[in-house]
C-alpha cells in the first residue's frame, strides 16, 4: 500500500510540475525571474509551515533532532539544489520556449543513475537504461528541437538538469533518515525564497505593484508547486529509489507539452504524441521490470 501511495504521489506531483511550466513562462510578464523565484517560493514556504506545525511537530520533538550535523547538511544541499536548478530553469524561459525547456529539463533522467552509479557505487537494476533512453527519446519528440539549433535558454536548462538530479538524489537520502517531507519541504522552499529575494535584489527591480499583476502565476507556481508538489516528491522518494523516481517524474514532459498546447495554443502533432508514448512506456518498463525478477 505504501508504495502504490508513493506512486501516486509521484504521478501527482509529476502533473503539477508539468503544467507549473505554463505558469512560470506567463508569470514574467512584469517581474524577473529571481523575483518570481523569490515570491514563488516563499509562498510554498507559507503553505507548507503550518501543516509541518501541526503535523511534524511532535516527531521533531520526540524522535528527530533538527540540529543534527547531518540532517543541516542534507538540508542545505536539497535546498542550494532546489535554487539551483528552478533558477536555471526560470531564467531559460526567457530565451526558449515551454516544450524545449521540458525537455531539457529530463536530462536529470540520465543523470541521476550515472551520479549514483559513479559516486555512490550502488549497483542499478538494469532496466533503468531501456527507460531512461525511452524517456529522452519522448521528450526529444515532444519539442519542436529537431527544427531548430540549441538556443542560450536549452544550455540554461541543460545545466540546471544536473541540480535538479542532485535535489532528487539528496532528497532520497534526507527522506531516509528523516522521515520528515512537511518540515523538509519547508525547509527547502525558505532556502530558495531567501537566495532568490538575494539576487532579485541585486539584480533586478521589487516592485510590489508588478507582483500583484502576476499573482494568479505565483500563486499556482507557489503553493501547488513550490508547496504541494515538492512535498509529494518527498512523500514519492520514501519507497521510490532515486533512479525510477527520477523516471517517473520526467513525465512532466508530457503535461508540460498538453498544458502548452491547451493553454497556450502550441502545436501538439503525431510527433509529441509518440513522445508521450515512448515516456509513458520508460515509465511503465521501470515500475514493471523488477517486478517481474522478483516474481521469478
Amino acid at each position: 500500500m505504501s508504495k502504490t501511495v508513493s506512486l501516486l504521489s509521484a504521478l501527482l506531483c509529476t502533473f503539477i510540475w508539468g503544467t507549473t511550466f505554463v505558469a512560470q513562462d506567463t508569470g514574467m510578464d512584469e517581474i524577473g525571474p529571481f523575483t518570481f523565484n523569490a515570491v514563488r517560493f516563499f509562498v510554498g514556504f507559507l503553505s507548507i509551515l503550518p501543516l509541518a506545525l501541526l503535523i511534524e511537530s511532535k516527531k521533531i520533538k520526540f524522535e528527530y533532532r533538527l540540529d543534527d550535523k547531518i540532517f543541516i547538511i542534507l538540508s542545505f544541499l536539497i535546498g542550494i539544489s532546489l535554487f539551483l536548478g528552478s533558477a536555471l530553469q526560470q531564467v531559460a524561459l526567457l530565451y526558449t520556449d515551454v516544450a524545449n525547456a521540458a525537455f531539457f529539463t529530463i536530462f536529470y533522467v540520465p543523470m541521476v543513475p550515472i551520479i549514483i552509479f559513479f559516486f555512490k557505487k550502488k549497483s542499478i537494476h538494469w532496466s533503468v537504461w531501456p527507460s531512461v533512453m525511452l524517456c529522452l527519446i519522448g521528450g526529444y519528440l515532444l519539442t519542436n528541437f529537431h527544427d531548430a539549433t540549441i538556443r542560450l535558454g536549452d544550455t540554461l536548462v541543460i545545466f540546471g538538469a544536473f541540480f535538479w538530479s542532485t535535489h532528487i538524489i539528496f532528497t532520497g537520502m534526507i527522506i531516509s533518515k528523516y522521515n520528515l517531507p512537511l518540515t523538509i519541504g519547508a525547509i527547502q522552499t525558505f532556502i530558495v525564497a531567501i537566495f532568490s529575494f538575494i539576487i532579485s535584489s541585486i539584480y533586478e527591480k521589487f516592485i510590489i505593484e508588478n507582483i500583484f499583476k502576476e499573482i494568479d502565476s505565483i500563486l499556482y507556481a507557489g503553493i501547488l508547486s513550490g508547496g504541494l508538489a515538492f512535498v509529494l516528491q518527498i512523500y514519492a522518494q520514501r519507497e521510490i529509489t532515486p533512479a525510477p523516481a527520477a523516471i517517473i517524474f520526467s513525465l512532466e514532459g508530457v503535461f508540460a507539452t498538453v498544458a502548452a498546447w491547451f493553454i497556450l495554443n502550441q502545436i501538439l502533432d503525431i510527433n509529441n504524441l509518440l513522445g508521450c508514448l515512448f515516456i509513458l512506456s520508460g515509465v511503465m518498463l521501470s515500475q514493471l521490470l523488477p517486478l517481474v525478477k522478483k516474481n521469478t
